[in-house]
């Protein structure tokens, strides 16, 4: 795991100079006070070095520049915080507090997910690690002090869509025991409400943190117990996406023809048409045109030429405020020419993909673009 500064920074392939170049462009777009050049190079080393304290003020710019919460960003434990009712009154106070909650509160909840989703495909999960520590912590209170299901299973599931999403910034952020740890909190906050779909929906992205932990037959296992939990009574979009992923972990493991019969089952399940959201399963994007490119990535982990033509298609179409998307698009591309000995068009698809990365500072990305790079 990445934890600290020091990790975080060597996790982007940045230079000690790069992270004080970054700090400095932060400051100026932000309008913020910073030391000089000479100074902010001293503060770097001895930051990373335990010579020096990294000042709240410091903090919140390291903070949003790497992804990372307070707690990993120094290395500390999470703070022992009081208990949250010192009395009965305060108790009640709470739970009076929580039972108000109403529909308005809840949609304000969404929309602030919602929101969040938007700004974080279009520049990545690192600027938003503070807003959406927050919004967690506002989300768990209010369920923590709900009492009757009518109360708490509204803010359970919306606790269970914010969840996942923080759980996946925290993959791209290169975070992977936080984004197990939200993964988990998605899975009990989708049992309280009761919502079989949302509860596969995280069992099945957590198999993600297992294949690229280096455990590709536990995340196959994972994404098929998702499927059995959802069982017929999840929405057709959901079946494609579990049956999709289903075929990249199996990919990634090596069973070439369980892959092929889950691509198989996805591309038989997907609604026809344009549209991408599910209303009974909002956290997720996939239509016709999304799979196409995700079944393009999956055959060029199988070696097969098809992957080219499905990724090229998929980028044609591909929605332009996608970029962490994008990325990923260009580095498919990437693996499917090498696949393929076409070098040069591998490393024109890597340069894409290395800027995409940056640009959104997803780490995820970057260790797949610099191993590919590895292998030209």
């Amino acid at each position: 795991m990445s934890t600290g500064l020091r990790g975080a920074r060597k996790a982007r392939g940045w230079s000690q100079e790069r992270l004080v170049r970054e700090i400095e462009q932060f400051a100026r777009q932000n309008l913020m006070d910073v030391a000089s050049t000479a100074s902010l190079r001293v503060y770097v080393s001895e930051w990373e070095n335990d010579r020096r304290t990294i000042s709240d003020r410091y903090a919140r710019i390291l903070r949003q520049l790497l992804g990372l919460t307070d707690e990993e960003l120094r290395n500390a434990p999470p703070a022992q915080t009081a208990s949250a009712a010192d009395g009965y009154d305060d108790l009640l106070s709470r739970i009076d507090s929580a039972s108000s909650v109403g529909a308005s509160v809840v949609k304000t909840f969404n929309d602030q997910t919602e929101l969040l989703r938007t700004m974080d495909r279009q520049r990545g999960a690192a600027a938003l690690v503070d807003q959406m520590t927050g919004h967690l912590a506002a989300l768990e209170d209010a369920l923590n002090f709900a009492v009757l299901p009518t109360a708490r299973r509204p803010v359970a599931l919306a606790l269970a869509g914010a969840s996942t999403l923080a759980a996946w910034q925290a993959i791209d952020s290169g975070a992977v025991e936080r984004a197990w740890r939200h993964y988990e909190l998605a899975k009990h906050a989708a049992r309280d409400a009761e919502e079989p779909m949302y509860l596969a929906h995280a069992m099945g992205e957590q198999a993600y943190v297992l294949c690229e932990a280096g455990r590709p037959a536990l995340a196959v296992d994972l994404v098929r117990d998702a499927q059995r939990t959802v069982g017929k009574a999840g929405s057709p979009r959901l079946r494609a996406w579990l049956y999709a992923a289903e075929a990249e972990v199996c990919a990634h493991a090596g069973m070439a023809d369980d892959c092929r019969r889950a691509l198989d089952a996805a591309m038989a399940s997907i609604p026809p048409g344009p549209e991408d959201r599910d209303p009974d399963m909002v956290s997720i994007f996939l239509n016709g045109a999304h799979l196409a490119r995700w079944r393009g990535n999956i055959l060029a982990l199988l070696g097969e030429d098809g992957a080219v033509t499905s990724l090229y298609d998929a980028l044609e179409v591909m929605d332009p405020t996608f970029v962490r998307a994008r990325g990923g698009l260009h580095t498919d591309l990437a693996q499917a020419h090498l696949m393929r000995g076409e070098y040069e068009e591998a490393h024109t698809q890597l340069r894409q993909a290395r800027l995409l990365a940056g640009r959104t500072g997803s780490v995820r990305q970057r260790r797949r673009v610099d191993l590919l790079t590895s292998r030209l």
